[in-house]
């Protein structure tokens, strides 16, 4: 892929698409990829420069056509202002999104304990307010690692 700028080179749009094109000659071009999805090929050449933000819909094209669904986790992290407390899913291996998940699983059973405490009378007290925090980071530490297995689950499967 000729004359590519290390800005179209660090897009992750762009990445995708390279990725998938080791499976499938046709999106060696955009204009093959652009052909496939339906859009023009200007508009991909803008998504892939960053020029342009892509619609959701082109999201889910991308998605399914490059087996990307990373793709859908970063619009909604990155790009998309009602997503930015989505939390980022990470791409790795199972093994690591495992052991990830037991230690964040370990943890909740103290996290519950606390709720539990804190909770008991009804009202959460300015000394609880510190702990509630804690409550709140470890629910969003869970559903970070879950999204994570969800996304190599549809990665993978």
């Amino acid at each position: 892929m000729p004359n590519i700028t290390e800005k179209t080179s660090s897009n992750i749009f762009f990445q995708a698409r390279c990725a998938a094109a080791k499976h499938n000659d046709q999106l060696r071009s955009r204009e093959g990829a652009a052909d496939i999805m339906s859009i023009d090929r200007g508009r991909l050449y803008r998504i892939e420069r960053g020029i342009a933000s892509p619609h959701p819909e082109e999201i889910h094209l991308m998605a399914d056509l490059y087996n990307a669904p990373e793709l859908e986790n970063y619009f909604c992290t990155k790009i998309c202002p009602l997503g930015r407390n989505v939390p980022k899913a990470d791409i790795s291996s199972l093994d690591r999104i495992s052991l990830r998940a037991i230690s964040v699983l370990r943890e909740m059973g103290s996290v519950q304990e606390l709720l539990i405490d804190i909770t008991a009378d009804g009202v959460i007290s300015k000394d609880e307010i510190e702990d509630i925090h804690k409550i709140l980071r470890a629910l969003e530490e869970l559903e970070q690692v879950t999204q994570s297995l969800k996304l190599w689950v549809k990665k993978n499967l």
